[in-house]
């Protein structure tokens, strides 16, 4: 296999270290970003105490600001030659509670993360992949993408469902040029994001909560190599939509749990 260079931003941790990791481990060279020159140092002693060697680099970086975007590119092609794969993975939530009692700059974090700095990796990529030739974009999709909502996560819901459209506008404007776009759609991944919920829930609440997760969530190590190995096979065509939890697979999680009485628990060794 041509081996790749690829760009996760927020691959500090979460879904993003782990699909580093697996990329990692199939050969191919990752740069990583982070909010925190800390956090890039941290997840940058694990890949490299793993399979990365000098094949992983790692950039702090905000993704609301694009000079720091761009100085993403610049690094990750300045080291690897060329930037095949540009994953725009960093996000945050908001704390979850009415929107009225979210502070300003709570929200506005939000928007500034998933959506506007999305959109600066997307224009920093197609800008250096148009450059060079050829390249790959993906958007991360998530809760709020298809429409569903829940309350005490409307802004963190109103980016992704933002993020489908807009990566759906680039996907035409881009069917006749040379780089590709875009969709991973990881399904409900236990991450330090939903465990930041569940310190937020009342104890009933998160009881109900977890047992949902239970049934359609899946934890890091098993989404992130699927994901990095059909985003390597998927090279190449666009329009894409890599999505780990169908309909189909969810149908069959539900048949499991209440027809066949299939007990899973993720959170088990977790501190929930």
């Amino acid at each position: 296999m041509t081996t790749r260079n690829i760009v996760i931003t927020g691959g500090t941790r979460g879904i993003g270290l782990g699909m580093a990791t697996s990329f990692l481990e199939r050969g191919h060279n990752v740069c990583i970003t982070g909010r925190s020159r800390g956090s890039v140092d941290n997840a940058l002693q694990i890949l490299r105490a793993g399979d990365g060697g000098d094949r992983v680099h790692g950039v702090p970086c905000d993704a609301g600001d694009f000079e720091q975007v761009r100085q993403v590119w610049d690094e990750a092609a300045g080291k690897f030659g060329t930037v095949d794969i540009w994953i725009n993975n960093a996000g945050v939530a908001n704390e979850i509670s009415n929107f009225e009692q979210l502070e300003n700059t709570a929200y506005q974090g939000v928007v500034d993360t998933n959506l506007v700095g999305l959109m600066h990796g997307c224009k920093v990529a197609l800008l250096g992949m148009g450059a060079q030739g050829y390249g790959q974009i993906y958007n991360f999709e998530g809760f709020g993408s298809d429409g569903r909502t829940s309350p005490g996560l409307s802004v963190y819901g109103a980016t992704k469902r933002a993020v489908t459209y807009f990566t759906e506008v680039l996907i035409k404007e881009n069917a006749e040029k040379p780089v590709n776009v875009g969709f991973l759609s990881p399904g409900i991944v236990i991450t330090d994001m939903i465990l930041q919920e569940a310190g937020e829930m009342s104890a009933e609440r998160w009881q109900r909560a977890k047992r949902m997760y239970n049934i359609l969530a899946d934890r890091v190590d098993t989404v992130a190599p699927w994901l990095a190995e059909h985003t390597l096979a998927d090279f190449g065509k666009h329009g894409s939509r890599i999505a780990w939890l169908t309909p189909r697979k969810a149908a069959a999680r539900f048949f499991g749990a209440f027809v066949l009485r299939r007990k899973r628990d993720l959170f088990a060794g977790m501190p929930v």
